[in-house]
C-alpha cells in the first residue's frame, strides 16, 4: 500500500511539474536568450530585431540558426533581461531595476505614454495606491499605431473614454508570464470585459492578440507587462461578425446550410480565413456551382477554414502545419509584416478578436481535396497528365457521382516520342491510368488486380518502402477527392501483354538465352502463369561461346539448370520499388542469392548494371543485363566446363573443385492451378439493381499409366474452394460465385512405378487398379470440368509453392 501512495504522489508530482513546464515557454525562451548572451556579461539577453523595423524578440533555436524572422533578415541586439540595469563602467547588466508602484513602473520600462495617459486620465492615483494589479501597458509606438480618429476620442473624452480604455488593459491581481495559461479568459477591470490569454510553444505570450514584448517587471502592488498594441474590446462570437459582417455574405451562405455556423456560435478557440465576397467571385463559375449544390463539398470547403486552435499573427514567427475543422491541415507563415496560408499572401485584415477565437479575412478561397473533383487533385508535376485527360475527351468518362481512382505520371514521364503519338493510341494509355473503383494508398496489396476503364487489369506490387503498379512505381503526393484518388506514379504503365517466354521469343537480343533454356527443358516456367523475376542476359553475354561449347552445355542439364535458375527468383520485384542505395537479398530458384541495389536509378544485380530494367510480362519482370551471373559459392568440377564458363565470366573468380557435381534441380518449385471460368451464368433476381452470378463446376479426373523407366507425373486435387465477389457489369454491381479447383503436377523420376490419384471418390483406388490390369495404353492427363449449360472450358494459371 505505501509503495502505491509513494506511485500515485510521484505521478502528481511529475504531471504537477508537466503542467507548469507547457506555461512558462516565455520563461524557457527567455533563459535561452540568457545562455546566447553569457559572453556578454551578467544578466544580458541576446535578442532578434527583424531589420527596417522595430520589432525585436527572444528567440526560438529555428529562428536563431536561421538569422531570420518571417522570412526576413534579422539582426542580434543585446539588452539588459527583463527586470536588470547596467551599471557604468561595469560589464553586463549586474544591477536590479528599481522596485516602484505600478505608475513609477511605467516608466522604468518605457512605457512614457501609458504613463502619461494613467495621469492625464486620472488613473494614477489608483495604480500608486494599495492594491495588486496587473497591467498590459501599451509601448509608446503602440499608441502611435493606434488609428487616429480612436486615439483623438481617447485623448478629447480623458475621464471616461482614456479611463476606461487603460482600465480594459488592468486585472485586479498580479499575473506573471508563468501565470497566463494558453486559452485562458480573464476578466479586466473594465465592465468585465474578456481579456483572451494564448502563451505558444516559441515563448509568444499575447493579450487579445497583443503580443507581450517586456513581461514581469515586478511592482511594489503589481506586474507590469509591455504589450506592442493597444488591446481592442473582444467582440461577440465569429458567428456574430459574420452574420453582421455584408463582405462576408459569400461565406455565410454555405456556412449556414452546412451547419458550420452552429459551431462557429460555440464557446471554443477558433481561427477562421474567412474569405470575402471578391474571394469568391474569383472562382470558375462551374467549380462555384458545383460545390454549393453539393452538402458535402460545401461543409468540407467551410471547415478547411477553420483551425481549432486560436493563432493570432503576432505569435506566427515561421511556417507551421495546422489541421482544419476538415481534417486536411493548412501551412499558415508569415512574410514579412504580411501572414501566409499555404505559401500564399492572401490575408487583407488580421487579428479580429471574438469571445471564441480569431478571424483573418483572406482575399483567396481555400478548397480541400475533398470537395474537388478528383481530376481536379493534379498539382503542378502532373499537369501533362490532367492537360491529356482533358484534350482527350476522358473527362467526361469521371462522372462526378462515380468513384475513380487515377495514376497520374510525372510531366518528365511524358517524353517527346510519347505524345507525337497517334491520338487514338495516347488515349489508350490514359485510360490505361484511370481504375474504375475508388481505391487510397492504405487499401493496396500485394497481388492486388485493378481494372481500368480501358477493359486492362493492373497489378499491385507492395514493398518495403514503395508500392509499384506494374512497371510505375509511386511518389509521395497521394490525395483524396470528392469521386476518387490520385496516386501519383514516376513513369507511364506499360501493362503486360506477354508471357516471360512470348517476350525472349520475340526479341533477337536472347536467343542464346532461350536456346538454353529450351534445352535445360525450362520453356513451361517461363510460359505458365506466376510470379517471376528473370535476369536475362544478352547475346553480347556468350560472345567466344562455340558451338561445342554449347553442345557440352546441354549435355549436362543439372550444371545448365543450376546457372539458369540462378537468373529466377520467385516473386516480381521490380527496379525502382528497391529502396536506392540499399542491398537486397534474393534467393534465386536453384538455391543462391543475388545481391541487387539501386544506385542513381540504376539497377545494380552482383554489382552489374542492368542494361534496361521493369519489362513487364504477364507472369513476371525481366531485368536485362550483358553478363551471365554466376552464384560465386559454386564450384565446378570438370575442367571443360570451367574452361567455357572462363570465357563468359570474367568478373568473378570461379571455384575448382575437382570432381564436384552440380545438385539435380526438380522442377517441384512450381504448380499448376485449373481455375474454371467465363461459364454460362444462371441469374435470378433479387434486386432491380443486383444480378446474382454462380458458377458451377463438376467432372472426374482421368488417369494414366506410366511404364518402367519412363518420367511421370503425380496429379493430386485439392479440395474445391468457393469463392465469392463482386464484379462491375455495364455500371451495376454483379455478385460472382466461383468455384475453384486446385491440381498439383509434381514431375518425378522413372523409380515411380504408378500414380495414386485422390479426388474426393471412395472408387477411383479401384478404378487405378482395374487400369493396370488391363494395361491400358498410355493416356496424358486431361482433367475436364462442365460448366452449367454443357460447355467444357478450361484456364491454367501458375502459382508458386
Amino acid at each position: 500500500m505505501k509503495i502505491f501512495f509513494l506511485f500515485t504522489f510521484l505521478t502528481f508530482l511529475l504531471s504537477a511539474f508537466e503542467q507548469v513546464a507547457a506555461y512558462a515557454h516565455y520563461d524557457k525562451i527567455l533563459t535561452h536568450s540568457r545562455i546566447r548572451a553569457r559572453d556578454q556579461g551578467p544578466n544580458v539577453c541576446a535578442l532578434q530585431q527583424v531589420m527596417g523595423t522595430k520589432k525585436k524578440y527572444f528567440s526560438t533555436c529555428r529562428n536563431w540558426y536561421q538569422q531570420a524572422i518571417c522570412g526576413k533578415k534579422a539582426t542580434v541586439l543585446y539588452e539588459c533581461c527583463p527586470g536588470y540595469m547596467k551599471m557604468e563602467g561595469m560589464r553586463g547588466c549586474p544591477a536590479v531595476a528599481p522596485i516602484d508602484h505600478v505608475y513609477g513602473t511605467l516608466g522604468i520600462v518605457g512605457a512614457t505614454s501609458t504613463q502619461q495617459y494613467s495621469d492625464i486620465s486620472k488613473l494614477r492615483e489608483e495604480i500608486e495606491g494599495r492594491g495588486s494589479f496587473t497591467f498590459f501597458a501599451p509601448s509608446n509606438e503602440a499608441w502611435d499605431q493606434l488609428d487616429s480618429e480612436i486615439h483623438r476620442n481617447l485623448v478629447d473624452n480623458v475621464n471616461i473614454e482614456l479611463y476606461n480604455a487603460l482600465h480594459h488593459h488592468m486585472l485586479n491581481k498580479r499575473m506573471l508570464t508563468k501565470d497566463l495559461k494558453n486559452g485562458m479568459t480573464l476578466v479586466s477591470m473594465y465592465n468585465g470585459q474578456k481579456l483572451l490569454i494564448n502563451h505558444y510553444p516559441n515563448g509568444v505570450v499575447t493579450v487579445n492578440c497583443a503580443r507581450i514584448i517586456y513581461g514581469n517587471q515586478i511592482a511594489t502592488n503589481g506586474v507590469v507587462h509591455v504589450v506592442d498594441r493597444v488591446l481592442t474590446a473582444v467582440g461577440n462570437t465569429i458567428q456574430d461578425f459574420i452574420e453582421a459582417e455584408d463582405d462576408l455574405s459569400s461565406f455565410r451562405a454555405p456556412a449556414i446550410t452546412s451547419g458550420v455556423m452552429d459551431i462557429l456560435g460555440r464557446p471554443g478557440h477558433y481561427t477562421l480565413f474567412a474569405p470575402t465576397n471578391e474571394a469568391f467571385e474569383r472562382l470558375p463559375r462551374g467549380v462555384l456551382e458545383r460545390i454549393m449544390g453539393d452538402k458535402v463539398a460545401s461543409e468540407a470547403l467551410v471547415k478547411f477554414h477553420i483551425l481549432n486552435t486560436l493563432q493570432c499573427s503576432e505569435a506566427i514567427t515561421g511556417g507551421a502545419v495546422y489541421e482544419t475543422l476538415e481534417g486536411n491541415t493548412v501551412e499558415v507563415g508569415c512574410d514579412g509584416e504580411s501572414l501566409t496560408v499555404n505559401g500564399v499572401k492572401m490575408v487583407k485584415r488580421k487579428d479580429i478578436v471574438t469571445s471564441n477565437g480569431i478571424i483573418h479575412l483572406i482575399d483567396q478561397v481555400l478548397i480541400p481535396d475533398s470537395a474537388k473533383q478528383v481530376i481536379e487533385l493534379g498539382g503542378a508535376q502532373q499537369t501533362t497528365f490532367t492537360d491529356l485527360v482533358a484534350q482527350l475527351g476522358l473527362t467526361s468518362s469521371l462522372r462526378p457521382e462515380g468513384q475513380y481512382t487515377l495514376l497520374a505520371p510525372l510531366n518528365g514521364a511524358f517524353s517527346d516520342d510519347t505524345l507525337r503519338l497517334d491520338q487514338r493510341l495516347l488515349k489508350t494509355i490514359l485510360q490505361n491510368h484511370i481504375i474504375k473503383v475508388k481505391v487510397g494508398l492504405n487499401e493496396l496489396y500485394n497481388g492486388q488486380e485493378l481494372e481500368t476503364i480501358g477493359g486492362k487489369l493492373l497489378r499491385v506490387f507492395v514493398y518495403r518502402t514503395a508500392v509499384c503498379i506494374e512497371n510505375s512505381c509511386m511518389v509521395r503526393g497521394s490525395k483524396e477527392g470528392r469521386n476518387g484518388f490520385i496516386h501519383i506514379l514516376r513513369q507511364i504503365i506499360n501493362p503486360a501483354e506477354k508471357t516471360l517466354h512470348e517476350m525472349l521469343r520475340n526479341d533477337k537480343r536472347f536467343s542464346i538465352f532461350l536456346s538454353l533454356v529450351k534445352a535445360a527443358d525450362l520453356d513451361d516456367v517461363l510460359s505458365w502463369p506466376g510470379q517471376w523475376t528473370l535476369f536475362v542476359p544478352t547475346n553480347d553475354a556468350f560472345k567466344g561461346l562455340t558451338d561445342d561449347d554449347k553442345d557440352i552445355l546441354i549435355r549436362d542439364k543439372n550444371a545448365l539448370r543450376n546457372i539458369l535458375l540462378y537468373h529466377l527468383t520467385q516473386g516480381v520485384f521490380i527496379g525502382s520499388g528497391f529502396e536506392p542505395g540499399v542491398t537486397n537479398i534474393l534467393k534465386t530458384i536453384q538455391g543462391g542469392k543475388l545481391y541487387l541495389k539501386t544506385v542513381n536509378d540504376t539497377l545494380l544485380v552482383n554489382e552489374l548494371k542492368s542494361r534496361e530494367s521493369d519489362l513487364m510480362a504477364t507472369n513476371g519482370v525481366i531485368h536485362v543485363i550483358d553478363k551471365l551471373l554466376y552464384p560465386a559459392e559454386l564450384p565446378v568440377g570438370n575442367d571443360q566446363l570451367l574452361t567455357i564458363l572462363k570465357k563468359l565470366i570474367k568478373y568473378i573468380q570461379i571455384k575448382f573443385v575437382r570432381d564436384s557435381t552440380f545438385k539435380e534441380i526438380p522442377l517441384t518449385f512450381y504448380k499448376i492451378n485449373i481455375i474454371e471460368s467465363n461459364v454460362q451464368p444462371i441469374v435470378t433476381k433479387e434486386d432491380p439493381s443486383i444480378t446474382q452470378l454462380t458458377k458451377f463446376i463438376e467432372g472426374e479426373p482421368e488417369f494414366k499409366i506410366v511404364r518402367e523407366g519412363e518420367t511421370i507425373t503425380k496429379v493430386i486435387h485439392g479440395e474445391p474452394i468457393i469463392k465469392t465477389y463482386t464484379k462491375i457489369i455495364d455500371g451495376r454491381p454483379v455478385e460472382v460465385t466461383e468455384k475453384k479447383v486446385t491440381e498439383e503436377r509434381i514431375i518425378q523420376g522413372p523409380e515411380i512405378k504408378y500414380t495414386r490419384i485422390t479426388a474426393g471418390d471412395p472408387d477411383n483406388e479401384e478404378k487405378l487398379k482395374k487400369i493396370f490390369e488391363e494395361e491400358a495404353p498410355v493416356r496424358r492427363a486431361q482433367p475436364t470440368r462442365r460448366t452449367q449449360g454443357g460447355a467444357a472450358r478450361r484456364r491454367t494459371r501458375l502459382d508458386h509453392s
